[in-house]
């Protein structure tokens, strides 16, 4: 099964593609690593994400898209254009999207702790949250 994990961070969706056969993890290549909304936020903008954003889990045939949950209150409120990125993701027909919360996550990677250092997988370290949001969906289904 090959999920998509996503962390959305301002106007920008941070994706990584992990696959998981046989009980062997594999990170999946990709050749993007991040997909940003223009600066515009207009609805033809949202439209263009929203189909860019479908053509990569076609080309690539994700099986399930995790989103990281952001908080809707506090210091680490998540800001109202990355609501608009996670509205516009789950919208999306004959996809499966879900969303893990931050509590979820931490309580699978402890439960299932990672068996090689995130600087082995060959991702940037930017891609570190979204990856963890695949991995820990892998680990709770």
């Amino acid at each position: 099964m090959r999920i998509c994990g996503v962390e959305l961070t301002s106007n920008d969706a941070v994706i990584c593609m992990l696959s998981l056969d046989r009980g062997q993890f594999s990170v999946e290549e990709c050749r993007v690593r991040k997909l940003t909304l223009k600066k515009d936020h207009t609805r033809d903008e949202l439209r263009y994400f929203q189909s860019t954003f479908v053509k990569l889990m076609s080309d690539y045939r994700v099986d399930k898209v995790v989103i990281r949950e952001r908080l809707t209150k506090g210091k680490f409120a998540g800001g109202a254009i990355s609501f608009k990125l996670e509205a516009t993701l789950q919208l999306i027909e004959d996809l499966d999207v879900a969303l893990l919360s931050p509590t979820q996550i931490k309580s699978a990677l402890s439960q299932y702790p990672l068996t090689i250092p995130f600087s082995e997988t060959e991702l940037k370290a930017f891609q570190e949250a979204a990856f963890s949001v695949a991995y820990a969906a892998h680990m709770l289904k």
